[in-house]
C-alpha cells in the first residue's frame, strides 16, 4: 500500500508525525509511504526507516513569486515530482490550506481531519474523506489517531516510537549539556540574564552547548559563552542532523518552547522545557523523559507572539516567573 504523508512544516510538526508512521509499521511493515515535506525540514523524514521517497517542497523561497512561478520552473518540478506515483491513500496531516492543497494535486483520494478538527477548517473542503479527531489531545496523539483511522488499524496504547532509535544511538556515557535559548516568539524568551546565571552554576562541573540559528541568537550564544570561556561552546551553524547528533550525545537538555526542544523529545533525551505563553498540554514536548515547567501569569497561556503586559525587549512576566534555581534543582535531581 503506497502512502503520501503531508505534513510540511514545521520542525515540532513533522518530528509529531513521526511517531504515527512507527505505528503503522509496526501493524503492517508493507506499507511504503512517500512524504511531502518543506525544504528546510527535509532531512527529518529520511531518518526513519519507513520513509522511502522524500518529495522536496521549496514554499519559503517559491512563496516569495509566487504568481511568477506558479506555472514555471520549480513549481512544476514540484508537481511532476508530487504526481509521479499513484497513491493507496494520501494523509494530510498538517490540516492548512498551504498543505491541503498540494495533497490534493497529487495522484490519489486525500484524507484529513474534518472541519471540526482540521487547523483550519476550510481545508477539509480539499478532502475525499474527512475524519473526527477530538481535539482536546496532544498533537502527536491526534495524528497517531489520524492514521490508524486512515489505515484501518486499532490506536497502540503504547508511548510515542518517533522510530530514530537506529539513526541515533544512545551512546554509552553523556557528559555535556544543550542549552537551546534560541526561539522566534519574543515572548517564549526566557531572559538572557538567567540563562547567564545558569551557566555561572553549572559550568563548573559540566560542558555546555549553545546552539544557534540566527544572527540574533549566535550573537547571544558567543555573549553567554564568555561567562565560562573553559566551559562553553558555541558551534557553527548546524544542519538538522547535526544539531541531532549533539542532542542525541548530551546528559540533558534545557530549552524554551521551539523545535529543537522537539527533537530532544524524540531522541529520549531528558530535558526541562519552559513554557510562557503556550500549554504544552497540547503542543510540547512528549517524551517520559521530558519535564515541563510552566510560568506564572494571570494571562498564561495567552498564545500571543508579542507579551501583551510588557514590550520587548523586557520579558514576558511569564517566562522571568521562571527562577535559574528551578532548572538548577532540576539539573541536579538528574541521575
Amino acid at each position: 500500500m503506497n502512502v503520501l504523508i503531508v505534513k510540511t512544516s514545521s520542525l515540532g510538526d513533522v518530528l509529531h508525525t513521526l511517531p504515527a508512521v512507527s505505528d503503522a509499521m509496526r501493524w503492517d511493515p508493507t506499507f511504503a509511504f512517500h512524504w511531502l515535506v518543506e525544504e528546510h525540514f527535509a532531512e527529518i523524514p529520511q531518518w526513519h526507516p519507513a520513509v522511502q521517497r522524500v518529495i522536496v517542497l521549496p514554499w519559503r523561497r517559491l512563496r516569495k513569486k509566487l504568481l511568477r512561478n506558479t506555472f514555471q520552473g520549480e513549481w512544476r518540478k514540484v508537481l511532476r515530482e508530487l504526481r509521479r506515483d499513484p497513491y493507496d491513500a494520501i494523509i494530510d496531516a498538517q490540516g492548512l490550506w498551504k498543505s491541503a492543497i498540494p495533497a490534493r494535486l497529487a495522484r490519489g483520494e486525500v484524507w484529513g481531519m474534518d472541519a471540526q478538527s482540521a487547523r483550519e477548517a476550510t481545508a477539509s473542503w480539499c478532502y475525499h474523506h474527512r475524519v473526527t479527531i477530538a481535539k482536546e489531545q496532544h498533537a502527536v496523539t491526534r495524528i497517531r489517531a489520524l492514521f490508524a483511522r486512515v489505515l484501518h488499524y486499532p490506536l497502540p496504547s503504547e508511548p510515542a516510537d518517533y522510530g530514530l532509535a537506529n539513526r541515533f544511538p544512545a551512546p554509552s556515557q553523556r557528559n555535556h549539556l544543550v542549552f537551546i535559548h534560541g526561539t522566534t516568539w519574543p515572548s517564549k524568551h526566557w531572559p538572557e540574564a538567567f540563562w547567564g546565571d545558569l551557566i555561572r552554576n553549572v559550568s563548573q562541573h559540566s560542558a555546555i552547548v549553545l546552539p544557534w540559528g540566527s544572527p540574533a541568537e549566535k550573537e547571544r550564544a558567543e555573549t553567554l559563552a564568555r561567562i565560562a570561556p573553559g566551559s562553553v561552546k558555541v558551534p557553527t551553524k548546524m544542519r538538522l542532523e547535526q544539531l541531532a547528533e549533539v542532542i542525541a550525545q548530551a546528559r540533558a537538555v534545557v530549552s524554551v518552547d521551539t523545535g529543537p526542544a522537539h527533537l530532544a523529545a524524540a531522541l529520549n533525551v531528558p530535558a526541562l522545557c519552559l513554557y510562557g505563553p503556550t500549554d504544552p498540554a497540547r503542543v510540547g514536548t512528549l517524551c517520559q523523559h521530558h519535564q515541563h515547567v510552566r510560568g506564572a501569569c494571570l494571562q498564561s497561556p495567552c498564545k500571543q507572539r508579542l507579551c501583551p503586559l510588557v514590550a520587548p525587549p523586557l520579558p514576558a512576566p511569564c517566562m522571568e516567573s521562571i527562577t535559574p534555581q528551578h532548572v538548577i534543582t532540576w539539573l541536579q535531581s538528574l541521575p
